[in-house]
């Protein structure tokens, strides 16, 4: 591939971006008459099924490295914003049996197929070659999801650092709190119930009664089970995990007399809230804080049985991009947005934390950049032009019309730039998506109660 970056970020000069590879090849396989597609398939146990399509190299010569990084990086991009466990693949048997051995069980994308795969839907992840007449027919559905403000109601929001909560009634907001917590590494999950427990009582004290409580939270959770959460990622025992995390939610619920009680996942209660507050849809939200959380209101304003997990996707192309410490992949969005983004910029934009925890490190790089420290500048120029790339890689997946920029990273004069650089990065390389998308943040009032007020939204009284 040629030099592809005309805007390289400040403090990480080699990024190469998902969006720019994937123009160049696409532009190698325009100009060859024997480039030819290829069928992707993602369906779960249950009959739910997405469809996506390529047009890849003839197979052959060094065209193999290229069609395998297209494929491999489209796949896993696919698994983590739409998600499935049986992946059927028409129109190259070679490609397929490269993607059966990396998500074999000791191949490279092991935790993909043991986190979606057995975490969400109970089975690894197979491919299965195949004819294009023998691919599961689509079947995705978006479904209407919260927009009750009726009676009185708990919203809670549980994060990596902190947990919040707001009582509501029919809509009003009349108690909110946010209390810090620490989460990922304990081992004993009755901190996790404890907490919880405390963020409920106490909303539930400013209520007259509570008619259903609504909840959000990083990770997988379907029915109120909870699937893969890094929230309990410190819990490694999987007895421990099936016997008190799994049903975690469901044992609240009946602590609380069985009210209706629905928790999903964070990024989809962003999308929601956004779209709630803005009155706007095709709307992609997206938090950088502890992780990267994303949701997607469609242009209904309904949520998909979509995963929208971009933490775990990439953006990132280069063979020596960050590795993710948890997934073991390079080059995914956590690295870059999300306040290890922020610790990873730190050291080369010439601060010396040492092992100071991410968050205090991001606190840290805020007060130097409200100081004018052009370190943190850089910090927070380099998001931004990595951010901008991202957005244009996103929308080759969402129909974007509205995004809302949120989360601790993008507090204060570092996130008006986060803003402003992509923003700047799109109209020069991008103008046609510029044009139709609207970026904003969360306004004082969405900041404070948004996410609570639409995560308590969630239930539908009988």
């Amino acid at each position: 591939m040629p030099d592809l970056l005309s805007q390289p970020p400040l403090l990480d000069p080699t990024f190469l971006p998902a969006v720019l590879w994937n123009r160049d090849y696409r532009q190698q396989v325009e100009a060859n008459p024997r480039s030819r597609d290829l069928h992707l398939s993602l369906s779960r146990p249950g009959g739910t099924a997405f469809h996506h399509q390529l047009r890849i190299l003839p197979h052959e010569g060094a065209n193999i490295a290229l069609n395998k990084t297209s494929v491999e990086r489209t796949l896993k991009f696919l698994l983590w914003s739409r998600s499935g466990s049986r992946i059927h693949i028409a129109g190259n048997d070679d490609l397929a049996a490269m993607l059966a051995t990396l998500y074999a069980p000791d191949g490279a994308q092991a935790f993909d197929s043991e986190t979606i795969g057995t975490g969400m839907f109970g089975e690894p992840i197979q491919i299965i070659p195949c004819k294009v007449d023998e691919l599961p027919p689509t079947n995705g559905s978006s479904t209407a999801l919260g927009r009750h403000l009726d009676g009185c109601r708990i919203g809670f929001d549980l994060g990596g650092s902190d947990r919040k909560a707001a009582a509501v009634i029919d809509g009003e907001v009349v108690f909110s709190e946010e209390i810090s917590w620490d989460p990922y590494f304990q081992s004993d999950p009755q901190y996790h119930l404890d907490g919880i427990r405390d963020t409920l009582t106490r909303a539930a004290a400013h209520l007259p009664r509570v008619d259903a409580i609504g909840g959000s939270a990083a990770g997988i959770y379907i029915k109120n089970e909870v699937r893969v959460a890094s929230l309990f990622r410190g819990i490694t025992d999987p007895a421990v995990y099936d016997e008190k995390v799994r049903p975690i939610f469901r044992n609240l619920r009946k602590e609380w007399n069985n009210v209706p009680f629905d928790v999903i996942n964070d990024g989809e209660v962003t999308a929601l809230a956004g779209s709630m507050s803005m009155n706007a849809n095709s709307l992609l939200g997206i938090s950088m804080g502890t992780s990267q959380a994303v949701g997607y209101c469609d242009a209904h304003g309904h949520i998909s049985p979509w995963l929208n997990e971009l933490a775990f996707a990439p953006i990132d192309y280069r063979e020596d991009a960050p590795l993710d410490e948890w997934s073991k992949d390079r080059g995914c969005g956590v690295q870059y947005f999300s306040q290890q983004g922020v610790a990873r910029l730190a050291k080369p934009a010439g601060f010396d934390f040492g092992g100071m925890p991410f968050p205090e490190q991001l606190v840290e790089v805020q007060n130097a950049m409200q100081a004018g420290d052009d370190r943190a500048r850089k910090i927070y120029h380099t998001i931004g032009t990595c951010f901008g790339y991202a957005i244009a890689h996103y929308a080759e997946f969402y129909d974007i019309q509205n995004l809302l920029i949120l989360g601790r990273v993008t507090s204060g004069a570092g996130g008006d730039l986060i803003l402003e650089e992509s923003a700047n990065l799109l109209k020069s390389e991008f103008p046609q998506l510029a044009e139709q998308l609207t970026m904003s943040t969360p306004d004082e009032q969405m900041k404070r109660h948004g996410q609570a007020v639409a995560a308590a939204s969630l239930p539908v009284l009988p």
